[in-house]
């Protein structure tokens, strides 16, 4: 059984590429081809004002520049030179955020209006590289620290306030890049459980499916066994006795032709699911449409609110498969109704007639208060669709437009 892949509805826009490409991507044998993720709007947003960051600071080192009286001309030209070239290379920090980390060492060494750049290259950094890279290159920027405000002091703070100050703007650039980073594999990981969770509900409604089929083909081979087992001994005392008086040969003939007539019409209608594993359900009756009045009774004896409304005239004139079918649907309603929504009023409503099909229709409203969620749910509803599907009719269940929860199964009575 295939089904067609989630598809990703939310607003692509407003999710980094690398969070909107995986979303979407379908694991598969062309998962490996994608190429590099187009930027969204929120990253040209969060480029643009990366940009702007790099420049206002390196603005405001330029700025400090200019008034220090101990910095040749030519010195500051070629800082403020450094400083607009590596603001450029920001838009460059999603395609190679190591190398421009990398880079942005030697170079915000030699020019302090590069401070910005280097800053938002380590933020880069962070975001979009395992944090083994961001050790190296972090810790190798923080080493450098004490050099560069030693080697070129900052004329409005001391020493040792120009190192705090720039060991923890560096420290707090790479720690909010590595919060936005496990924030963004978190949200991955979420999506991964839940398509995990989605593949291992659909296996176990395939095993479902699959336990029901062969617990319906043991039931036809015990069923049929018999009728066709006399159906070939009435053939064979006809293949080898051709001369057989008339009333005979006659009798004989009605007796397969009825025997094949029941063994189809058994063909058609058996549908029940065996139980494996419950010794006690050997040789019981099976229910028929006219004990739905004692399962529902039952069920009101259990505290449950049932109404049940039949236009049938007589029940007992269902053929047994056919009412077995709709007992089965009508009381595995009323048991999902007992554990999904308890203390709901419950309404059964079966209808039809000779010649019209058979229909039968349980309905319960939106519980007031949220019930536990019970493993394996769903798995009953299941069995009962092949139940019906092998009887010829059809069963459909799913939540109401009101939030409660409806089946609705149809059947041929012929």
């Amino acid at each position: 059984m295939t089904r067609e892949p989630p598809v990703f509805t939310a607003r692509r826009w407003w999710l980094p590429s690398a969070v909107a490409d995986e979303l979407t991507d379908v694991p598969g044998p062309d998962a490996g081809r994608r190429g590099r993720p187009r930027r969204t709007a929120r990253d040209w947003l969060v480029d643009f004002c990366c940009f702007l960051l790099a420049v206002l600071i390196g603005l405001a080192s330029a700025d400090v520049l200019s008034h220090d009286p101990h910095t040749p001309h030519a010195l500051a030209v070629a800082d403020q030179l450094l400083g607009a070239l590596s603001c450029a290379a920001v838009w460059l920090r999603r395609r190679r955020p190591l190398a421009l980390a990398v880079a942005m060492l030697p170079v915000s060494f030699v020019s302090t209006t590069a401070a910005g750049a280097e800053i938002v290259a380590l933020f880069s950094l962070a975001v979009h590289r395992p944090f083994r890279y961001v050790a190296w290159t972090g810790g190798a920027a923080l080493a450098l620290i004490p050099v560069v405000c030693r080697w070129r002091p900052d004329p409005d703070l001391t020493y040792a306030g120009a190192v705090v100050f720039s060991v923890l703007l560096t420290l707090s650039a790479i720690g909010w890049g590595m919060f936005v980073r496990s924030k963004r594999q978190l949200v991955l990981s979420l999506r991964d459980r839940a398509r995990r969770a989605e593949t291992e509900a659909r296996l176990r409604a395939e095993q479902a499916q699959r336990l029901a089929r062969e617990a319906i083909a043991r039931e036809m081979h015990d069923v049929l066994a018999h009728r066709l087992t006399l159906l070939s001994v009435h053939a064979g005392a006809l293949e080898f006795r051709p001369g057989a008086p008339q009333e005979e040969v006659a009798r004989a003939a009605g007796v397969i032709r009825e025997s094949a007539h029941e063994a189809l019409q058994d063909l058609r209608e058996i549908i029940g699911v065996l139980r494996a594993g419950d010794p006690d359900d050997a040789g019981r009756p099976q229910p028929t449409l006219a004990a739905l009045d004692a399962l529902v009774a039952e069920s009101r004896e259990a505290g449950m609110k049932v109404t049940l409304t039949s236009t049938v005239t007589d029940p007992a004139a269902v053929p047994a498969a056919l009412g077995r079918t709709a007992y089965r649907i009508a009381q595995e309603a009323l048991t999902n109704a007992r554990k999904h929504a308890p203390g709901t009023e419950v309404t059964v409503t079966v209808t039809g007639a000779p010649g019209e099909g058979l229909g039968i229709h349980v309905r319960n409203p939106a519980p007031e208060h949220e019930a536990p969620h019970v493993p394996g749910s769903g798995q009953g509803l299941i069995g009962l669709t092949e139940r019906a599907g092998l009887a010829g009719g059809t069963l459909e269940h799913g939540p109401a437009p009101d939030g409660g929860f409806e089946v609705r199964g149809r059947l041929p009575w012929g």
